[in-house]
């Protein structure tokens, strides 16, 4: 068995040719490929006997995703006055008002920052993660509250790999960058880690609990995330 990271090049249509990094996980049950857009280049995990030309030749076939999810990333955006970044599923342009003060407001298709320009992309920054923390711990607690499931801290963080996690003392902890989506889409991620405070697992009784509690269509919002969320990683200061 090869070592458990390697790179190879992956080819795809347009020419373009990006380093495709392939990684063995003891616990994998099939090969699971995403697209890392700030970097360029495709994350492919395997399950731990899986020949690596077997998983090329599969990556290979899936060079058209690749591809499409490529364009959609556009690369990284640098938080900034001037730029536009997503609140809740709006573009909005950061403008930097030179106003004393630290206050930020949405204001018809801006987002006016206070004090120095040069601050404006890390105040965004900081504003969209505590508008994170506050309205995920907001509807994750009114969601749990209202079903009667026992719910512990409620945190946020900026992992690559998921939107969210519960562990098994109840603690849920989410991307702060489901603030850069549409509501719908953020409010289906809730009420799925919510799900998982009465079933720690993805059979069918903890999906029909998603349906059940979710006040947005859950496939909805997982086509919304499996087509854009990607393109949600490029903002950075």
């Amino acid at each position: 068995m090869s070592s458990s990271r390697s790179e190879h090049p992956l080819a795809l249509a347009d020419g373009a040719v990006i380093p495709l990094i392939i990684l063995r996980h003891a616990r994998s049950r099939r090969m699971k490929l995403r697209f890392d857009g700030l970097a360029d280049r495709a994350l492919l995990t395997i399950p731990a006997r899986t020949p690596i030309r077997s998983a090329l030749a599969w990556a290979q076939e899936q060079q058209g995703w690749v591809a499409q999810q490529r364009g959609r990333a556009g690369g990284a955006v640098q938080l900034a006055a001037g730029a536009q970044v997503p609140v809740e599923g709006e573009m909005l342009r950061i403008v930097a008002t030179g106003l004393p003060g630290r206050q930020i407001r949405c204001e018809a298709g801006s987002l006016l920052v206070g004090g120095p320009a040069d601050l404006a992309g890390m105040r965004t920054l900081r504003w969209l993660k505590a508008r994170a923390r506050t309205t995920l711990e907001q509807e994750t607690r009114a969601l749990a509250t209202r079903h009667g499931l026992p719910l512990g801290r409620v945190s946020i963080g900026d992992p690559r790999a998921r939107w969210g996690s519960c562990s098994a003392r109840g603690d849920i902890r989410y991307s702060w960058r489901l603030i850069l989506a549409p509501p719908h889409v953020r409010i289906a991620t809730v009420a799925h880690e919510v799900a998982h405070l009465k079933h720690m697992h993805h059979g069918p009784d903890f999906h029909a609990l998603v349906r059940a509690i979710s006040p947005a269509d859950p496939d909805v919002a997982r086509a919304w995330l499996r087509r854009e969320g990607a393109g949600l990683h490029r903002y950075t200061v």
